[in-house]
Formats: structure tokens, C-alpha cells, sequence
């Protein structure tokens, strides 16, 4: 590719859910990078909680929350970047976030089939951000016959790998999960981090996707036809309701689920309204490890002037209990 490229470089960022995606997608928007970003994020599920989690910026953050990027939604894709290209002021990076149910491959391909596409963009990086507490238990999930394993996929189709929480295993652990790694994709660099606290430099403007690698992996690459199944089994569950909650008998509820069930539940995430306070606290869940924050000792930010203020939560996971996750959810709820 010519160093005098005029076209605006994207760059794909996946990874299974709770990997720490939106982490490092904050992580960039903060960085003194002097690049102009735009975020695209993708959310599997019926309640939008993502938009709560990334920082407050003065980049332009759009969301599709209607269906997987892979799947459903990439006509809004095209859509979106298209309204980018025809804006006066131009973008220096676009990111995009997709779901962490998401094959990368058919979110590439988007930038290699669509010729308005190709004339003004080309596709810089896939990273792939990889949880190293729990990534080898989903690289090894048995799926059922002509269902793609999408953490196989996002590890196989990965520029660069981002082995993050390695603060959370032991030496022994990280050196088996990166030959685990390895053995499905040789050719990534893998770089650890922790919080996906990484250079920048490393991660955007790289250059790194290599269109005759995809297609060497998966010769139905540039297939526009090709079929792409999810596991039906997983779903989400989400829960919206105007009460505040009482967050000790949420942390209550939240442990006791995530102890008993936190195997199928594979990520779970929410911003609440806390009864008797103006603190905005938010949960962060993935299989039975769990972390609240809050707006009280600054570690997240405060409600944003004019937003509603509600209680948003969501489930993603194996065989949910929708009506049993609801009914506990709302039973947190503060009386009137």
C-alpha cells in the first residue's frame, strides 16, 4: 500500500465479551495521540449499556445496539460510514467496536466488497483483545455442528492480539493460553497488557491487515453469501426500570446468581441509579468475577446533565432465565 494513501484507515477492534474491548476503546479516546477518532460500537441486545461506559469526549461516538455487526446490522454500518465520508471535516482513525458475539470476518469484508467503501477507506488493523483469565475455557467450547466458535474466529483473524488481565493468572497459565493462541494463529503479534493499557502507536495506524492472509485462512472470505451461524443457545436479557436500586441487596442478588450460574453467564453489565443518592454506579460483570463502580469516589463518571436518570442492566449468556433475571433485577428496586 502506497505511504501517500489518502484513504482514512479502520480499524476493527474484537474480542469475546467482557475481554475488555470498551477499556481499551476508552483507553484510546483518552491517549494524547493528536489523531481525530471516530468510534462506531455494535451492543448484542435489546438494552443499551455501552454508551454509559465510554468516557465523555470530543470525538463522535456512534452505536448500532439493533443486532450483531457481523449479521443484522451491516447495512447500518455502511450507512454510518458512509454519512463519515460525506461530512466537510474528515476523520484521522475510525474504530469500530463490534459485539462480542461478532465474527470479525464479515465485519472485514465490508471494506473489500463495497467499491464507494474501498475508494475512500481501507481496513488497517483486526485486534483482537483477548481475556486471559477465560479465553482458553471459550477457545475449547464444543459448538454445536455448522456453528462457528467466534472466539476461534477472532483469535484466527486477529493483526494483533491484546492478552489483557494477565495480572489476573499465573505465569504458567499466561505461557499455555499463548500456546493455545499460537496454535491457531502463528503469525499475531501478541502484546500483554493489563486494563488494555497499551501504546497507541501500536494499535492504530499499523497497517497490519494483510488481505491474501484472510483469504489464505478462509478462501470464502470475499463469499458475500456465506453463511454465518450463532449459537441459538446464547442469548441476552435486557432489563430497564425507572426506580432506583438498592445496591446492597443488588450485590446480594449478583453474587449469589454469579456464584451459582456465572458459568453460562458469560458477561453481565449495568448502569444504576442508586436509591438516597445522586451517585451513578456501574456493574461489570464477566462469568462469576464482578466489580462495581462508582461516581461517589470518582471512579466512574456522574450522571451527564439532561440524561435520564434509570437503571440499565444486561445479561448475555447460555440458556437465560429471562423471567427469573428480571424478577430478581426488579426486586432490588427501592420502594416509592
Amino acid at each position: 500500500m502506497p505511504e501517500d494513501d489518502r484513504r482514512t484507515p479502520v480499524t476493527i477492534v474484537t474480542g469475546f465479551l467482557g475481554a475488555g474491548k470498551t477499556t481499551l476503546i476508552n483507553h484510546i479516546l483518552k491517549a494524547n495521540h493528536g489523531k481525530r477518532v471516530a468510534i462506531i460500537e455494535n451492543e448484542f441486545g435489546e438494552v443499551g449499556v455501552d454508551d454509559g461506559l465510554v468516557v465523555e469526549t470530543k470525538e463522535e461516538i456512534f452505536e448500532m445496539n439493533n443486532g450483531c455487526i457481523c449479521c443484522t446490522v451491516r447495512g447500518d454500518l455502511i450507512r454510518i460510514l458512509g454519512k463519515l465520508l460525506n461530512r466537510r471535516e474528515r476523520f484521522d482513525a475510525i474504530v469500530i467496536e463490534t459485539t462480542g458475539l461478532a465474527d470479525p470476518a464479515p465485519v472485514a469484508q465490508t471494506f473489500f466488497v463495497d467499491d464507494e467503501l474501498k475508494e475512500q477507506l481501507y481496513l488497517d488493523a483486526i485486534l483482537t483483545v483477548a481475556d486471559a483469565k477465560h479465553l482458553g475455557s471459550h477457545l475449547d467450547e464444543v459448538k454445536p455442528e455448522g456453528v462457528e466458535n467466534e472466539s476461534v474466529e477472532q483469535v484466527a483473524f486477529a493483526d494483533k492480539i491484546l492478552l489483557n488481565k494477565v495480572d489476573l493468572v499465573t505465569p504458567q497459565e499466561k505461557l499455555a493460553l499463548v500456546d493455545k493462541i499460537r496454535g491457531i494463529n502463528s503469525r499475531a503479534a501478541v502484546i500483554e497488557c493489563v486494563h488494555a493499557r497499551v501504546d497507541v502507536g501500536e494499535v492504530l495506524g499499523i497497517r497490519a491487515f494483510d488481505l491474501s492472509v484472510a483469504c489464505e485462512f478462509d478462501e470464502e472470505f470475499l463469499d458475500v453469501e456465506g453463511e454465518h451461524r450463532h449459537d441459538e443457545t446464547v442469548t441476552s436479557v435486557g432489563i430497564r426500570v425507572p426506580g432506583a436500586m438498592v445496591v446492597s441487596e443488588l450485590n446480594t442478588w449478583l453474587t449469589s446468581l454469579l456464584r451459582t450460574k456465572g458459568t453460562d453467564i458469560f458477561r453481565s453489565k449495568g448502569i444504576l441509579r442508586v436509591a438516597g443518592s445522586d451517585e451513578r454506579v456501574v456493574f461489570q460483570g464477566v462469568h462469576m468475577t464482578m466489580e462495581m463502580a462508582s461516581s461517589a469516589n470518582g471512579k466512574v463518571a456522574g450522571w451527564k446533565e439532561g440524561e435520564t436518570r434509570e437503571s440499565r442492566f444486561i445479561f448475555i449468556g447460555r440458556n437465560l432465565d429471562r423471567e427469573e433475571l428480571t424478577e430478581g433485577f426488579r426486586a432490588c428496586v427501592a420502594p416509592e
